[in-house]
């Protein structure tokens, strides 16, 4: 019930109950919350007051509304993206690169629903991967879930001069992905560069990665290069802001 005496705004007292239940375990990664109508009743309150405590947990990470089927408790752990050895030819041979990596030390079941196309190559991309501007390249979209929860969306671009006749214009590129496919056809990679920032997700950003108001995303742009230094793929990454969380490690030599 609402303490009427407290001063706190009945909507914080109501956010307040529901986050000690989450937090308590009593709702589970997954639950459905108690309909608006329940919670109405349990704690005596109008729709509204209602409406604003769960808008506020959702504007907390904690809940997500999915349209039409009612309110969620969404997973509260972060997914750590290691930068140790994750794009290593021996974590891509393991098929542990990367994503499946960052999956098997976490302990999530990963999923990449994967979406192919051609597109004209802007000038910046054209600059980054020494090809002429309007080349045409690959363009593979990807969306990838934690046990079900999409927390990263994934675009690469690549010449398609390299990538005809090859398996990275499949969706499923196979063991050890495209850096083994490229590999394979005879572009030895070299090393890798990635810059990181943040911002406000778009519209899209937010519906596809299922995020509450509010919530930054973490933007990561990956170059992979070749043993020549000829740039190969760029990847733009969109990370969840609520749910990543980036680990570095450096030699002290």
């Amino acid at each position: 019930m609402i303490d009427r005496a407290s001063g706190l705004p009945a909507y914080r007292q109501v956010a307040d109950d529901l986050r000690k239940k989450i937090s308590s375990g009593e709702y589970h990664p997954g639950d459905k919350l108690p309909s608006e109508r329940v919670l109405v009743d349990t704690y005596q309150v109008s729709r509204i007051t209602v409406r604003e405590a769960v808008g506020l947990l959702r504007a907390e990470g904690l809940v997500s509304a999915e349209h039409g089927k009612g309110v969620f408790i969404r997973p509260p752990h972060k997914v750590e993206r290691l930068s140790r050895s994750r794009l290593s030819r021996a974590a891509r041979s393991a098929n542990k690169g990367a994503f499946f990596g960052d999956a098997a030390a976490h302990s999530f079941a990963p999923t990449v629903e994967v979406e192919i196309r051609t597109e004209v190559a802007s000038e910046e991309i054209a600059a980054i991967l020494e090809i002429g501007e309007g080349a045409e390249v690959l363009v593979r979209e990807r969306v990838m879930s934690a046990d079900g929860q999409p927390i990263q969306l994934a675009t690469s671009r690549l010449p398609r001069s390299i990538t005809k006749g090859t398996a990275i214009e499949q969706p499923d590129t196979g063991p050890g992905g495209s850096y083994a496919r490229l590999e394979e056809a005879g572009h030895e990679l070299g090393h890798f560069s990635e810059t990181v920032g943040a911002r406000m997700p778009t519209p899209d950003e937010a519906s596809l990665l299922q995020l509450s108001a509010g919530t930054p995303i973490l933007v990561v742009r990956r170059i992979a290069f070749d043993s020549a230094g000829v740039a190969v793929e760029v990847n733009d990454m969109r990370l969840s802001g609520d749910r990543y969380e980036l680990a570095y490690e450096f030699p002290a030599d």
